[in-house]
């Protein structure tokens, strides 16, 4: 934060606080219609339960920035918050760390027309569409760790002909974006899973509808499961 502003000057901090506001807008926005769609109109349960059993590995998604990390509370706040069987969990949410990142896709836009407005470049409709559709496939192929998501925006910026110089400029705030955008792909891995498991029968209605808060001897449990079964699968 410090190298940006002495190199672009203070009168670009203030852009850079409504970046960092407009991805956490966008991001709040995302979980609750989308995903709180998805639970309300397609699962046909409470939204209000899947967002309050899915808050543990939010909150570690939120201060770690890795989906990846954050697996193994994910899969047991699935699976004791919100009924999701083990079969379903242990697919579901894997696949989710790797595949889900619609934080990073919305990440990605909304710097990218931040950087070509920097450079007081403008964008046509055509560029627009370009951005949606590279963001969303670079978010599809990023790696569940920290940081990467800023290394995939530089294929998001080539693609419309946008200054690659402009990613130092996010640098100093991108563990900001970072921390929002992973605690939505945790969060959507999670309403996912839901999903998954009502339509396949899977899903302990008792236990979604039962209010439950991990204590810390269940993190070191999910911990240990997640490892063993490591183990077993490189055996």
């Amino acid at each position: 934060m410090t190298w940006v502003a002495g190199t672009y000057g203070l009168d670009l901090l203030a852009p850079l606080a409504k970046v960092i506001a407009m991805v956490y807008l966008g991001c709040a926005v995302h979980a609750v219609v989308v995903y709180g769609g998805l639970i309300k109109f397609i699962a046909r349960l409470n939204p209000l339960r899947y967002f309050q059993g899915s808050i543990e590995p939010v909150m570690v998604a939120f201060t770690s920035t890795s989906s990846s990390g954050t697996l193994p509370v994910t899969m047991m706040s699935a699976e004791r918050n919100l009924g999701v069987s083990r079969s379903v969990s242990s697919f579901v949410l894997p696949m989710g760390a790797t595949l889900n990142m619609d934080g990073t896709a919305l990440y990605q836009g909304v710097c990218a027309v931040f950087i070509a407005q920097a450079y007081g470049l403008d964008l046509n409709t055509s560029q627009y569409l370009t951005i949606v559709l590279t963001a969303t496939l670079a978010s599809i192929g990023t790696a569940g760790v920290p940081g990467a998501g800023l290394i995939m925006l530089s294929l998001v910026l080539a693609s419309v002909g946008l200054p690659l110089e402009g990613i130092a400029i996010i640098a100093g705030i991108d563990r900001i974006l970072d921390m929002a955008r992973t605690a939505l792909n945790v969060a959507g891995d999670c309403a996912v899973a839901c999903v998954v498991a009502h339509s396949e029968g899977e899903l302990d209605q008792t236990v979604f509808d039962t209010a439950h808060v991990l204590k810390a001897d269940e993190f070191l449990q999910a911990g240990e499961a997640v490892e063993g079964e490591a183990r077993v699968a490189r055996a």
